[in-house]
C-alpha cells in the first residue's frame, strides 16, 4: 500500500499514546494505526508510530529495543501511581541527603535488578489490568522482574529535585525506578517529569510533532519500512 512506513512523533504532555495514534489515523485516513510502547499521559518525548498493515506488524521490534528516558523525581515523598498524577504523601520528617549518597544510591541500580510493577499499570494479573484493580482499591502480589539499567546519571540535585538520564532495557517502569530509588535513600520519591529521548538507535530530535505533522504533510515524513533494519540500540 502507499503511505505506509513509520513516524517518529514527539509527543506532548497530556493526550495518551492512543489518543496520538487516534489523530494520526483520522489526519491519514489509514485505519491500521499503532505505537510501539506507551507513554503515560504526563510524559513527554519519543512515540514511534506505524502507519499500515505491513509498519504495524512491524512494531513489536521496537518493543524489545533498549529506551532512554530524562527524568526528574522528588525525593521525601511517595505517590500511590509512583508519579505527579497520584495521590502523595509527604514525609515532613524527611532529612535531604547528601550529594553524595544520592549519586551513589543511582550507581547501585546499574545492572539488573528485579523490579515490581506499579499497581497503576496495563500489566495483567489473571486476565485484569492491575489499574483496575488499582482503582477498585485493591491491591495484589505481583512477581518482580528482571530489568536492566544500563546507564543512569543524575545531572543535578536541589532538594527535592533530582535530574537524571537513564538508558534502560525495554520493559523498565522509569516511575518504580524512581520509587525504589527514593526507598533506597529512606526518604521516598516521585516521578515528576520523564521525557523519552531515544527507542533503539532512533533520538527524539529526529522526532516531529503533531502540529508540524498536520501543517507540512504528514506522508512527508513517513520512514520506510526498509528503515527498521539496523534499529538496535548503542
Amino acid at each position: 500500500m502507499d503511505h505506509e512506513g513509520f513516524l517518529l512523533i514527539d509527543k506532548p504532555a497530556g493526550p495518551t499514546s492512543h489518543d496520538v495514534v487516534d489523530r494520526i489515523r483520522r489526519l491519514s485516513g489509514v485505519r491500521r494505526v499503532g505505537h510501539a510502547g506507551t507513554l503515560d499521559p504526563f510524559a513527554t518525548g519519543l512515540l514511534v508510530v506505524g502507519v499500515g498493515r505491513g509498519a504495524t506488524r512491524l512494531l513489536g521490534t521496537f518493543l524489545g529495543q533498549d529506551k532512554g528516558y530524562e527524568g526528574v523525581m522528588i525525593l521525601g515523598a511517595v505517590s500511590d501511581t509512583q508519579d505527579r498524577t497520584g495521590r502523595l504523601t509527604v514525609d515532613e520528617r524527611a532529612e535531604p541527603p547528601d550529594e553524595s549518597a544520592v549519586r551513589e544510591t543511582l550507581e547501585r541500580f546499574v545492572g539488573e535488578y528485579p523490579q515490581v510493577p506499579p499497581m497503576f499499570s496495563a500489566k495483567k494479573i489473571r486476565g485484569r489490568k492491575l489499574y483496575e484493580l488499582a482503582r477498585a482499591g485493591q491491591e495484589v502480589q505481583r512477581r518482580p522482574v528482571p530489568v536492566r539499567i544500563h546507564r543512569l546519571e543524575m545531572v543535578s540535585y536541589d532538594w527535592p529535585r533530582v535530574a537524571f538520564r537513564v538508558r534502560c532495557s525495554s520493559g523498565t517502569y522509569v516511575r518504580t525506578l524512581a520509587h525504589d530509588i527514593g526507598r533506597s535513600l529512606g526518604v521516598g520519591a516521585y516521578l515528576e517529569t520523564l521525557r523519552r529521548t531515544a527507542v533503539g538507535r532512533f533520538r527524539v530530535d529526529q522526532a516531529t510533532t503533531l502540529e508540524e505533522l498536520e501543517s507540512s504533510g504528514w506522508s512527508d515524513r513517513l520512514l520506510p519500512i526498509s528503515e527498521i533494519s539496523g534499529t538496535a540500540t548503542d
